[in-house]
């Protein structure tokens, strides 16, 4: 061997060794470096010949391991996703407060009926009147402030989807720039690994938005696409693009997430989401929040509608000059068709005296004045045969969907059922069905039994259109449907249409109208589309509700009701309206059918949280027949399990993400007791390497000294 070659030989190992110690150095200094990946040196032989003739550092990697890395990074996707789900969950739950203290939701229902429980001790109690009618008020408040609270987080997590877009464009970008620098690296030969660490950090962060999946380029670099394969950055940058909401409410629909491919295809993102906080959001706000909306407006409507039920059964003394009914959304002739039962009319003086009763018979179709002979009426002449029977004692109107009945000279009206054979459409009495002496009001249409039969006229304005939106398990669009009111005039005409797969939304599910008039869709697909409302162009009669307001169709009409409710103004004003007495439905003419100290109306509506009701399927609980009650201790408990078991999957997930973590740490993470064991080797190696030269150059020292 040369001398030539001993000293080439030596040189390779001080470069080599050189290298291997800066990249130590690099590896010490970032031991607590969060995300650092530790550097490698890889080193091969040189050969000449077949012979020997040195050593090289090939090139500097890094010690990622691809297995560890995806495992790491789905962790972090479903760690964020969970993280992000319990946190709004317990804002939720936070909203209604704890159901053992005194100031939620749920403990005011409680207070109230506890506070009318207690005028059956003394109805003619001003006070406990006035007690009752403010804790009913304070817990409507209340509902519309949970209502608000949670639309507020709705809000928040819109927000928070378009910083984490703009958040999520700026990854990938940056991605794809290093794509480039490590790239053009490779090409020449120079260490690039400084790039690839950089990105490695910037791929940890994208992990936490959403699920990735990475694949290393030959030419380096690395291609990185969703779980599901839509390519996020290959050659070019993805990029995502959303239109935030605005002023959300409960009807609010939303623009979805848009992902414009490297090569310009764009599709929807939340078909192709797993994990992340996106996926987190996304849940929350289209599935969580309305969820808890929509049960909360349900106990509401239940619950008010429960003390009408009982409020309509009793009589304020003196009773009041008028009593105006809600918004049936129907016209007088609907509204009165399919009644049965009995029911009595009174006009009473101040005293409590009966001065007129009108009783209508509705199973026979009769109506009769003060016991005289009955007369026969029909739906459409209902009104003025009931101005006719009335007289001069009092007197009926219909505007806009609602019933009203007038007394005059000073009178007032009360209303009672035959007890034998109650007046009865849609589980409901004639002065209840009409809300004549509701002690609730809501600012829309509440109740969706209609009454309504496919024989029933619908009532809509041919040619007015109604726009659905189906949407996957994901959340994803499928499709928008706009569905043309028929020229039939039937509920079966329009159902038909609803239902056809051509003209409707028969592709997608199947509209039906049961017996208490009630509509309802069932998807027909697997897995089952969801439905919401874009647009509703209908109105009943011309200037009445519109199809989605009078069915309550989507979550978010439905929901919307939760903010509606309050006491009847005149009875806040005035305790003593409170109708705590009952109509003696056998009093004739001249003697008393309502006494003043009568309390027996009380019991009902301190019970009427304790009587059996349907609550209509809401935020994924079924259909049930339950007290108020009841349904309310549900609602909580199930309120507190989600927050609870959304908590534990975020430990659970956290706790899988740390120990990935650590797992790749292990192996891509700097240890100092190893760094420290090469560090000694490739300073021995260095100074061996620098002994051959040195001992190569004494060589050549005493060579040219011979040559003297």
């Amino acid at each position: 061997m040369s001398l030539t070659t001993i000293m080439n030989t030596a040189t390779s190992g001080l470069m080599t060794a050189q290298t291997q110690l800066r990249v130590i150095s690099d590896n010490v200094s970032n031991v607590n470096t969060p995300g650092y990946i530790r550097k490698v040196v890889d080193q091969t032989p040189l050969l000449t010949g077949g012979v020997g003739s040195g050593v090289e550092a090939s090139r500097i990697r890094l010690a990622t391991d691809r297995f560890l890395q995806a495992a790491a990074l789905n962790a972090n996707g479903n760690a964020a996703r969970q993280g992000v789900r319990a946190e709004m969950l317990d804002r939720i739950q936070e909203l209604f407060g704890d159901p053992s203290g005194d100031t939620g939701v749920f403990a005011q229902v409680d207070q109230m009926y506890a506070a009318f429980s207690a005028i059956t001790d003394d109805a003619t109690s001003s006070p406990r009147r006035q007690d009752a009618i403010s804790k009913a008020q304070q817990l409507f408040d209340e509902a519309a402030r949970v209502h608000a609270g949670i639309q507020s987080i709705r809000q928040d997590a819109d927000s928070r989807l378009v910083t984490a877009v703009d958040t999520i464009n700026g990854l990938l970008k940056d991605i794809e720039s290093l794509n480039v620098e490590i790239s053009r690296a490779t090409v020449v030969g120079n260490d690039s690994s400084g790039a690839e660490s950089a990105q490695a950090q910037l791929i940890d962060q994208l992990s936490q938005f959403m699920d990735v999946r990475v694949s290393a380029r030959t030419a380096g670099g690395v291609n990185l696409r969703t779980g599901d394969g839509m390519v996020l950055v290959g050659d070019g940058a993805a990029t995502l693009s959303y239109q935030r909401a605005g002023n959300i409410n409960a009807e609010t629909t939303f623009d979805q997430i848009w992902l414009t491919e490297p090569r310009g295809e764009k599709r929807q993102l939340a078909d192709h989401l797993a994990s992340g906080e996106l996926k987190g959001l996304i849940e929350l706000r289209d599935v969580e929040a309305p969820a808890a909306d929509e049960r909360l407006a349900e106990l509401m409507t239940r619950l008010a509608d429960e003390m009408n039920r009982a409020h309509n059964a009793g009589t304020s003394v003196p009773p009041p000059t008028s009593l105006t009914g809600r918004d049936t959304g129907l016209d007088l002739p609907t509204a009165v068709s399919g009644f049965t039962g009995r029911t009595e009319i009174a006009i009473l003086d101040k005293s409590g005296a009966v001065v007129r009763r009108v009783d209508v018979d509705f199973s026979a179709g009769t109506m009769s004045t003060n016991g005289g002979p009955a007369s026969a009426f029909t739906p459409g002449s209902f009104l003025a045969d009931l101005n006719a029977s009335l007289g001069a004692d009092g007197s009926a109107s219909f505007v806009n969907g609602a019933l009203t009945l007038t007394a005059n000279g000073g009178n007032g009206v009360a209303i009672a059922d035959d007890p034998t054979a109650k007046s009865d459409k849609g589980g409901r009495g004639f002065s209840h069905y009409f809300g004549l002496n509701d002690l609730v009001r809501s600012n829309g249409i509440a109740l969706y039994e209609t009454g309504l039969t496919p024989a029933s006229p619908h009532g809509f304005t041919a040619g007015d259109t109604i726009t659905f939106r189906f949407s996957n398990e994901n959340g994803a669009r499928l499709k928008d449907l706009k569905v043309s009111i028929p020229a039939g005039g039937t509920m079966q005409d329009l159902l038909n249409q609803l239902n056809s797969p051509a003209s409707g939304v028969g592709q997608y599910g199947t509209f039906s109208l049961d017996s208490l008039g009630r509509m309802s869709f069932s998807p027909n697909t697997s897995p089952a589309a969801t439905m919401a409302l874009v647009e509703d162009k209908t109105s009943r009669g011309g200037n009445g509700p519109g199809f989605s307001e009078l069915f309550g169709i989507g979550t978010g009409s439905r929901a919307s009701r939760a903010d509606g409710f309050s006491i009847r103004t005149d009875v806040r004003s005035d305790p003593s309206k409170l109708a705590l007495a009952q109509l003696d439905f056998s009093a004739a003419v001249g003697s008393s059918g309502a006494a003043r100290g009568d309390g027996r109306n009380t019991q009902k509506l301190a019970d009427a949280g304790s009587n059996a009701v349907w609550f209509e399927s809401a935020g994924g609980a079924a259909g049930s027949t339950v007290s108020v009650t009841r349904y309310m201790a549900e609602f909580a408990g199930d309120l507190g399990g989600k927050a609870a078991l959304a908590e534990q999957r975020k430990e659970a997930a956290e706790t899988l993400a740390g120990e990935a973590a650590t797992r790749r740490s292990g192996v891509e993470g700097v240890n100092l007791d190893e760094e420290l064991v090469k560090l000694t080797v490739y300073q021995q190696a260095y100074a061996a390497s620098g002994r051959l030269i040195q001992a190569a150059k004494d060589m050549y020292d005493v060579l040219i000294g011979m040559m003297r």
